[in-house]
């Protein structure tokens, strides 16, 4: 059984706090290393293997591979096992980092023949790099236009030929040009519980953690149907075990632990909770636009977008509407407030 050195971070929230050093090194433990690992999204699983079977038949690169979906569902791990399923090397950069198209030629330059290239958060890459990326997606060439004016001349650089494979959060926000060079989209939705535990419990196993069954449960209930929460769930009851306890997580041990992380039944955070009861307080159950939702809770945009909402309509807690977002009455039952029929809606 593994002691820890003492060190915890039980205040912070898990969606929230900056990851150590030390759950960077965990994260990449606990990743899958083959398919047979791989629990959930068993359709992605099996359409991915049929692509990437008949490109090893071909001997050819499978087409590039979009994947778009909630954080934490699994975009980058499945990345990893494509490139290991087809033996290659992967190479891994985000829209953010491509600033210019220099940015773009250096990482393509240095791919071989048959690399898998991830590119996360694909759809904020920059608008010209994009238009470059195009024909490096379609023809493995890239065109760099060197000076100015009447002196400047367009260089061709022939590419290897490489996979890419893209992953979004926000797919809405991808342009038509660039989605349409993928030659297959998947989305990867939240896991099924039964999933989720099974995920715990590999990953109490690669930890080496006695876990009771009882306690897997209860942190499956609270991991918001989502692998990446329930493994950093995990690592901080395990922390509050070895403080608290004998290292052991019991069920009363993830009970405790989990109350003080001030995550209820559903998985609900402060931060859930907060952007519930604003719409329920301060907008009358809604409808509120996400600016005005977003002033309200102190919370940027793309955080509502991305961290909360996906999880909390997955409880069917709150909708989208034509004039905002609303709570639903299952949300006033979960926070305990007297539901009332919103006028506005009628």
């Amino acid at each position: 059984m593994s002691r820890s050195n003492g060190k915890t971070a039980l205040g912070q929230s898990p969606l929230r706090r900056k990851t150590t050093e030390e759950d960077k090194i965990l994260d990449l433990t606990l990743r899958p290393k083959n398919w047979e690992e791989y629990i959930g999204q068993a359709k992605v699983k099996r359409n991915l293997g049929i692509i990437i079977g008949a490109a090893k038949k071909r001997n050819e690169s499978p087409e590039h591979l979009l994947f778009y979906g909630a954080s934490g569902l699994g975009k980058t791990t499945i990345s990893y096992l494509i490139a290991k399923e087809l033996g290659m090397n992967i190479k891994v950069t985000s829209g953010p980092a491509i600033e210019k198209a220099g940015d773009l030629a250096a990482i393509l330059t240095n791919l071989s023949d048959g690399d898998v290239l991830f590119l996360d958060e694909c759809h904020r890459i920059n608008k010209v790099c994009e238009e470059y990326l195009y024909p490096a997606m379609e023809e493995f060439k890239l065109n760099l236009i060197m000076g100015k004016g009447p002196l400047a001349r367009t260089m061709e650089l022939k590419l290897p030929r490489f996979t890419l494979v893209g992953a979004t959060t926000r797919i809405a926000l991808l342009s038509s040009p660039l989605r349409s060079r993928f030659g297959a989209t998947f989305q990867l939705n939240f896991y099924e519980l039964e999933d989720i535990e099974k995920i715990i419990q590999r990953s109490s196993q690669v930890l080496g953690l006695e876990t009771e069954p009882e306690a897997i449960k209860i942190i499956a209930q609270r991991s918001r149907f989502t692998p990446r929460v329930a493994n950093r769930l995990l690592k901080r009851v395990r922390d509050f075990a070895q403080m608290e306890g004998e290292g052991i997580i019991t069920k009363k041990i993830a009970e405790s632990a989990l109350e003080f992380l001030e995550i209820d039944e559903k998985g609900l955070e402060s931060g859930d909770k907060r952007i519930l009861e604003v719409i329920v307080k301060k907008f009358d159950g809604g409808p509120v636009g996400l600016q005005a939702l977003a002033a309200a809770t102190s919370e940027e945009e793309d955080t509502i977008l991305d961290i909360y909402e996906p999880y909390l309509m997955q409880l069917g807690f709150i909708e989208r509407t034509p004039r905002g977002r609303i709570t639903t009455k299952i949300a006033y039952q979960h926070l305990g407030i007297k539901y009332k029929v919103n006028q506005t809606l009628l």
